[in-house]
């Protein structure tokens, strides 16, 4: 086995959630990635934007190094949950690109900054706001790769697309019958164990 660098690990991970989070929004239309699919809206655009939000913030204005891109979709003066849907006006064009440039904004402070050094987080209670690059780069792939996860079952719901990425589903082979069958039988437990409760 080979030696491995931390901050390299990391990053890996980090690009790994954001492929993943944008290619569940291909060959899609506009109405599909918009959608709202849960009773709290979660849509696979506002995933991309929330998480454009997560890595300026966090590997951004935490360690004083701002963006200069206008913040409109989180803090003073916002729509509650502004950072979690698409306005009509927003293109998913745009989304992705701003999404994109928060990688590259983000990958520069990652490539900056030793993973030890210190930084605030803004939105923090004073006192409790102090993290290491570590801490907040281990906070965005989480949250990277929670929201990919997400945007995987809103994903499948829409059109039955499943997987990590284009070439790994991570998914057992199986035809849609298989699946129809295997489904049937989880109902069937799942019936069972709650007469059995």
């Amino acid at each position: 086995m080979t030696a491995s660098d931390p901050k390299t690990d990391l990053h890996f991970y980090l690009q790994s959630a954001r492929d993943a989070l944008l290619w569940k929004l291909e060959g899609l239309s506009e109405y599909d990635i918009r959608r709202p699919l849960t009773p709290t809206g979660t849509n696979l655009l506002g995933l991309v934007k929330h998480a454009t939000c997560a890595e300026l913030g966090y590997l951004g204005d935490t360690f004083g190094r701002p963006s200069g891109e206008p913040g409109p979709w989180f803090g003073a003066g916002s729509e509650p949950n502004a950072h979690m849907w698409a306005t009509a006006d927003e293109s998913s064009k745009y989304i992705v690109e701003h999404y994109r440039q928060a990688w590259a904004h983000a990958d520069a402070t990652i490539d900056a900054l030793a993973l030890e050094t210190i930084g605030r987080v803004p939105w923090w209670p004073s006192g409790r706001d102090e993290v290491t690059l570590h801490h907040a780069l281990v906070r965005v792939i989480a949250d990277t790769h929670r929201h990919a996860g997400h945007a995987d079952i809103v994903r499948e719901l829409l059109d039955g697309a499943v997987g990590m990425n284009e070439g790994n589903t991570s998914m057992p082979p199986g035809d849609s019958a298989w699946w129809e069958d295997y489904r049937s039988r989880l109902e069937r437990v799942a019936q069972e164990a709650s007469r059995d409760a």
